[in-house]
C-alpha cells in the first residue's frame, strides 16, 4: 500500500523547495499546480470546458490565467464554475500519476490542500512552515509581488497556525540543509512504516 503524504504550506514557506527534495530523493511527487497548468495549456483537457463558459478565457488555444483572473475579480462566483471543470480534470490526472507508480512513498503537492479537504483521502499531512517575518521577506521579494496582494492571497488559504495544528507533520524551512535532513528522516520514517 503506497503512502500517500499531502504537501502544503502557505505562500513563501518553500513548498517547491521541500517537494523538489523528495524529487531529488527519488520519491515520485504529484503537483496539483503543474497539473492545471498541463489542463489550461494548449491541448489540454480544461480549454474546451472553459471555453465552453467563457470564451473569451481562451487566447492562442489555451486558459488564460489572466483573463480568469480579471472574470473572477468582477465576479467571485466564477471561481465556483470554474473549480466544477477543473476540480474532476485534475483529480483525473492525479489519479492517472498515482496509477503508474508502485513507489512505498509518493508526495502529492497541493497548495489548497485543507481548503479543498484533501487530508480526507491522503495518508498523512506534511505542512511546511517558516516565521511570518521570513515568509514576508520571500514572499515581497518575488516579481512583481505587492503588500496588496500578499495580504489577498493570504486571505484566501487557512492560517499557517491552523495548518500546522492540522499536520501529521511539520517541517521548518528555515535552511536548506536543516530542511533537507528533516525531509529524509521523514522519508526513512514513512518507508519504513510502509516495509514493516
Amino acid at each position: 500500500m503506497t503512502h500517500l503524504l499531502g504537501l502544503t504550506g502557505s505562500i513563501g514557506m518553500g513548498k517547491s523547495t521541500t517537494a523538489q527534495m523528495f524529487r531529488d530523493a527519488g520519491v515520485p511527487v504529484w503537483d496539483a499546480d503543474a497539473a492545471v497548468h498541463e489542463l489550461y495549456a494548449k491541448g489540454g483537457a480544461a480549454v474546451p470546458e472553459i471555453g465552453r463558459l467563457f470564451p473569451d478565457a481562451i487566447v492562442d488555444d489555451a486558459v488564460s490565467r489572466a483573463v480568469l483572473r480579471k472574470l473572477i475579480a468582477e465576479d467571485l462566483g466564477v471561481i465556483g464554475q470554474i473549480e466544477e471543470i477543473v476540480h474532476p480534470l485534475v483529480a483525473n490526472h492525479r489519479a492517472a500519476f498515482l496509477a503508474k507508480t508502485d513507489a512505498p512513498l509518493v508526495v502529492l503537492d497541493i497548495p489548497l490542500l485543507f481548503e479543498t479537504s484533501a487530508q480526507d483521502w491522503l495518508s498523512s499531512v506534511l505542512v511546511v512552515s517558516a516565521p511570518p517575518e521570513v515568509q514576508r521577506a520571500r514572499v515581497l521579494a518575488r516579481p512583481g509581488m505587492t503588500e496588496a496582494e500578499f495580504a489577498r492571497i493570504l486571505d484566501l488559504q487557512i492560517s499557517d497556525d491552523e495548518k500546522r495544528t492540522r499536520a501529521d507533520h511539520v517541517i521548518e524551512t528555515l535552511s536548506l540543509d536543516a530542511t533537507r535532513a528533516a525531509v529524509q528522516d521523514l522519508i526513512a520514517t514513512l518507508t519504513k512504516a510502509h516495509h514493516a
